[in-house]
């Protein structure tokens, strides 16, 4: 009885082949998150008061 033998074949996308030779894209996906980080900055910074704020709060109180 003889042994069957598997065939890999590694199927490549043609945008991974095309980064590995170094091609650049027709449409490279490159978002612009400015807005997003301004947003995040402005959340963070009214997070961190409001802490502030508790604090201090919890000091008066006592």
């Amino acid at each position: 009885m003889s042994k069957k033998q598997r065939s890999v074949s590694t199927k490549v996308s043609p945008t991974f082949a095309n980064i590995q030779k170094g091609v650049p894209a027709t449409s490279e996906f490159n978002p612009d998150y400015s807005h997003t980080m301004k947003e995040l900055k402005k959340i963070v910074i009214l997070a961190a008061s409001f802490f502030v704020i508790l604090i201090a709060l919890s000091f008066v109180i006592k």
